[in-house]
């Protein structure tokens, strides 16, 4: 799984929409939508924030991820 894969999931199973999303870390949408669509990756500032929003630790954001 890829991280984007992994943000896309983890963003559904909260009920959230990238907008909402994005929101939540000081990011536009379409940010959102490409690091989904694996066009680029966050930076660690955003994973740390993604991390925070979805409730997870690194582990957990991080299993499974290629």
């Amino acid at each position: 799984m890829s991280i984007g894969e992994k943000i896309k999931e983890l963003r559904i199973e909260r009920g959230l929409s990238q907008l909402k999303l994005g929101k939540a870390i000081g990011v536009s949408q379409k940010a959102i939508d490409y690091w989904e669509r694996n066009v680029n990756e966050p930076k660690a500032g955003y994973i740390i924030l993604l991390v925070k929003t979805f409730d997870v630790s690194f582990d957990e954001f991080f299993i499974d991820v290629e």
